[in-house]
C-alpha cells in the first residue's frame, strides 16, 4: 500500500494467537512486511490465522529467521521497542517522534525495521544493542505492560498517520451541504419574526441582547440545509398550533 514501509520484526514470539493479532494490527496500519525470529509456535496455524481476522496474507508472506542479526541484515536503520530503560547509550524516542524519523528516512530510500520482543520478557539486551534507537511508549507507571499486538498497533498507528495526512477534524454532511450564511440569516429573521408575533420580545430593553444570544446559538454551529428545513418545519408547526 505504501512504498518503503518499515518492517515489523517479532523476536521469539511465544503464542501463535499473538502473531495473528499482530498481523491484524499491522494491516490496520498499512504495514505488510512481517519477520519472525525463532517463533515458538507455527505462525500459519489455525489459531494464528483465526486471530488475524482476515490479515492472513501477512502471515502467509511472513519470513522466519533463526537470529535477529539475520532478520535485520538487509535493513539500514533499526528501532527497538522496550518499556524498560536500558543501561546503554542510545537515543530514546517516543513512537510519535520515531514515526516521523522513519517516514523521513524512507523518503530518502532508507529501509527501516522495528523490533518487538517476546511477550513475557520483552527484548533482551543482545537485541536492543543492535538497534540505532529505542522506542519508548510513555504509559501509566503503575501499569505500563502492553500485549504484543497492542505495542505494534500503537507504533504502527503513529507511522500510518503520517502517510495518510488525515484532517484532525472535518464536518461530514452526507447527502446534504452546509447552509450558506444568507440562508442561515433568512432563517433567523423568520424565527425572530415568529417570536415577535407571539410576544416573546415584550421587554424592549432586552430584545437586542436576546436576539444576539439567539443568533450566537445558531451561528456557532455549522448548520446544514437539511437542518434548517427541519427547524423551519418545527417553528411553522408550533406557530400553527
Amino acid at each position: 500500500m505504501f512504498s518503503n514501509s518499515p518492517v515489523i520484526i517479532l523476536v521469539q514470539p511465544q503464542l501463535a494467537e499473538n502473531i495473528g493479532m499482530t498481523a491484524r494490527a499491522m494491516m490496520n496500519c498499512g504495514l505488510y512486511d512481517l519477520r519472525l525470529v525463532s517463533p515458538r509456535e507455527n505462525h500459519l496455524s489455525p489459531k494464528a490465522v483465526s486471530a488475524s481476522s482476515g490479515a492472513d496474507k501477512i502471515l502467509e508472506k511472513a519470513e522466519v529467521y533463526t537470529s535477529t542479526e539475520a532478520a535485520i541484515a538487509d535493513l539500514q536503520k533499526i528501532y527497538a521497542t522496550t518499556a524498560r530503560r536500558r543501561d546503554m547509550i542510545k537515543q530514546v524516542a517516543t513512537a510519535d517522534f520515531a514515526a516521523e524519523q522513519i517516514t523521513s528516512a524512507a523518503a530518502n530510500g532508507t529501509r527501516c525495521g522495528i523490533l518487538f520482543g517476546p511477550e513475557r520478557t520483552g527484548l533482551h539486551n543482545d537485541d536492543v544493542c543492535l538497534a540505532d534507537s529505542i522506542i519508548e511508549i510513555p504509559l501509566n507507571p503503575e501499569h505500563c505492560s502492553l500485549n504484543l499486538s497492542q505495542a505494534v498497533l500503537l507504533v504502527g498507528y503513529e507511522w500510518f498517520k503520517r502517510q495518510i495526512q488525515s484532517p484532525a477534524s472535518q464536518m461530514v454532511t452526507n447527502k446534504t451541504t452546509l447552509a450558506d450564511k444568507q440562508k442561515v440569516l433568512q432563517f433567523l429573521k423568520h424565527f425572530e419574526d415568529k417570536l415577535d408575533n407571539c410576544g416573546n420580545f415584550r421587554i424592549c430593553e432586552k430584545r437586542e441582547r436576546m436576539v444576539i444570544n439567539l443568533r450566537n446559538i445558531f451561528t456557532r454551529n455549522e448548520l446544514t440545509e437539511q437542518e434548517l428545513n427541519t427547524l423551519y418545519g418545527i417553528i411553522n408547526y408550533l406557530d400553527n398550533k
